[in-house]
């Protein structure tokens, strides 16, 4: 294994120096206690360069710390001016690293693994050795960066779905153990942001539901979930991302809700992810007039972050950005900028600045000049540091490849993904009693539709992925993919693959009014053959579709929750799962079609 960890006694050996400043005594990384003592007294001996590095979450690119393929060494230096992570710590001393599949940091889990240990090793190599907090988006559902053969579970408005407090909790635990098997220590999840606005670009299954107190609950669970493996979980986007029609990567939304729909919309699951112990909370790239009327961008908010956050709700832990290379965070100010108001806004991680060596020597010009006091940023690093200390990494940065090999992907893991899933896949519609289908009377299904590329890079393609559950149910079935967008010689095509089949399923993704696979639908289901519909991703899709003989919802298309979709069609399984969410007429939106909580059985 590439950039393997040393052994235990070296690992003691060399980080005698700052083994003060955890624990002593073998605990868990979740239980482990803080000396705030010693922490102060190794604050003391950073250099005001390497505080301002402890800030900072980058990205950087390669499958290896110290040798990277090519095309990734010229990205990095590009981009960041380094060719390495382990240079990149070196040269700006951050303190988190955050992962991901499009900087080919998440092939397999061994390599992950290694990756993890040579950067850790590059931290403890400082002048002040220091380990890193090792973060990324495992969301899962639609935000997955690590994929197969790691478990992938259920995303948030799937689990909302099954309503099960328990089953998100567990689900978080099977999660964050697996990522802390790879060295990541801080997830960007669970989504605490309230998804009234169906038109919502960027949020939608990515949040719980639509009921604040329903996914308060749900929220608080993964929290606990999360943190009960030893990984710190975040709640995002505070102050809340749930109502808007913006996407924040390319522009600055505005919420226009009052301080009071505020408090009773958006932040019940921020306090309830308080009080349920959370590490961090991520910022949002949104403008609330009501909570800020200088309609600055939540994350460089003073009366949002700390006049809320951090005094009305009580909040002491780490607030992260969320990523300043976005559009959402940039119109407004500079690069330079942005970190110096965020950190003065009451911001502790900065993550992912578009230019490292701008924001960087921004933060550490505003320092040296008096804008930031040197004592604001030790509050930021003390709560770095301590949360660091938390997650027992000044005691043990390292993982190995037992600890991979013994969590991730296990048996129990994936067989309790697929009981989880099998309880969210919701029955909207289902005419004529038409499911379950009968592997003896309708044994011959095509599956057509869309297929969106796969949330981590190793699951799908859903209408192939349908089929084989199909077939290993007993079915004969087909695939034919027909895209989000199917032209008429492609509609043609299923038509005549339809010919004979007892049954078409259509996998379907976020149909509007104009979209084509409404086409194809009308066209599949003037055939007379019966057409059952799998909305893919938003269940909102189902208000656009007629003729169709029965509906399922399965909020994601990664397989666990394809497979789990197919067993309910093939009566292998229960429908249980309920709408979160309400679905409103596509033509009429003040007209409600299917409420939250509905949900059809057998």
């Amino acid at each position: 294994m590439h950039d393997r960890a040393p052994s235990r006694r070296t690992l003691l050996t060399a980080t005698a120096a700052l083994a003060a400043a955890a624990t002593t005594g073998a605990v868990t990384p979740a239980t482990a206690a803080i000396d705030h003592d010693r922490l102060r007294r190794l604050l003391s001996r950073m250099s005001l360069e390497e505080k301002v590095g402890q800030l900072f979450v980058m990205r950087v690119y390669g499958h290896s710390a110290t040798a990277p393929d090519q095309a990734d060494i010229d990205a990095n230096l590009k981009e960041i001016g380094v060719r390495t992570a382990a240079e990149l710590v070196a040269r700006y001393h951050v303190g988190g690293i955050i992962y991901f599949a499009w900087a080919h940091n998440t092939r397999d889990p061994h390599q992950i693994a290694a990756l993890s240990n040579g950067i850790q090793r590059a931290g403890l190599a400082q002048p002040t050795p220091l380990p890193l907090l090792i973060s990324t988006d495992q969301e899962h559902g639609i935000v997955a960066r690590v994929g197969e053969p790691a478990t992938l579970v259920p995303g948030a408005m799937a689990l909302g779905a099954g309503g099960s407090h328990a089953d998100a909790r567990k689900a978080a635990r099977i999660a964050g153990a697996e990522l802390a098997a790879l060295g990541i220590r801080q997830n960007y999840a669970p989504v605490a942001d309230v998804n009234v606005n169906p038109a919502n670009p960027v949020i939608g299954v990515r949040s719980f539901g639509a009921d604040p107190r329903a996914v308060a609950g749900l929220v608080a669970a993964q929290v606990r979930g999360y943190q009960s493996a030893g990984v710190a979980a975040t709640s995002k986007h505070f102050p809340g991302h749930g109502d808007t029609e913006t996407d924040s990567h390319y522009g600055l939304p505005k919420i226009g809700h009052t301080r009071e729909q505020w408090a009773e919309l958006d932040a019940p699951p921020f306090e309830s992810a308080i009080a349920a112990g959370i590490d961090s909370i991520m910022t949002a790239h949104i403008v609330v007039p009501a909570l800020d009327p200088s309609e600055d961008p939540a994350t460089l908010s003073r009366p949002i972050l700390t006049g809320i956050l951090r005094e009305q709700l009580g909040y002491d832990g780490v607030v992260v950005t969320d990523s300043l290379g976005m559009q959402g965070v940039r119109t407004k100010y500079g690069d330079d900028r942005v970190p110096v108001l965020a950190l003065k806004a009451g911001v502790d991680q900065l993550l992912n600045p578009p230019h490292l060596d701008i924001a960087w020597n921004a933060v550490l010009k505003a320092v040296k000049d008096g804008e930031i006091t040197e004592e604001r940023l030790d509050e930021s690093i003390l709560r770095i540091l301590r949360l660091k200390a938390k997650l027992g990494l000044f005691r043990d940065p390292y993982v190995s490849d037992r600890d991979v090999d013994r969590t991730v992907g296990t048996r129990a893991h994936l067989a309790a993904a697929d009981r989880i899933a099998e309880s969210t896949t919701t029955l909207l519609r289902n005419d004529g009693g038409l499911l379950p289908l009968d592997r003896r009377r309708q044994p011959n299904l095509l599956v057509v539709g869309a297929d969106p590329a796969s949330p981590s890079g190793t699951t799908g393609p859903p209408t192939a992925t349908l089929a084989q559950a199909f077939t290993d149910l007993g079915f004969t079935a087909t695939a034919l993919s027909t895209g989000t967008a199917p032209g008429t010689a492609k509609i043609d095509q299923a038509v005549a693959a339809s010919a004979g089949k007892d049954v078409v399923v259509v996998g379907t993704y976020n149909v509007t009014a104009g979209s084509a696979q409404r086409v194809l639908v009308a066209r599949l289901v003037a055939t007379g053959v019966p057409v059952v519909t799998v909305a893919l991703r938003n269940p909102y899709d189902i208000a656009q579709l007629t003729g169709q003989a029965a509906t399922v919802a399965t909020y994601s298309w990664t397989d666990v929750e394809l497979r789990a979709a197919a067993r309910v069609i093939a009566g292998r399984a229960e429908p249980r799962g309920r709408l979160p969410v309400p679905v409103q007429r596509a033509d009429d939106p003040a007209q409600v079609l299917y409420p939250i909580g509905y949900g059809l059985t057998y």
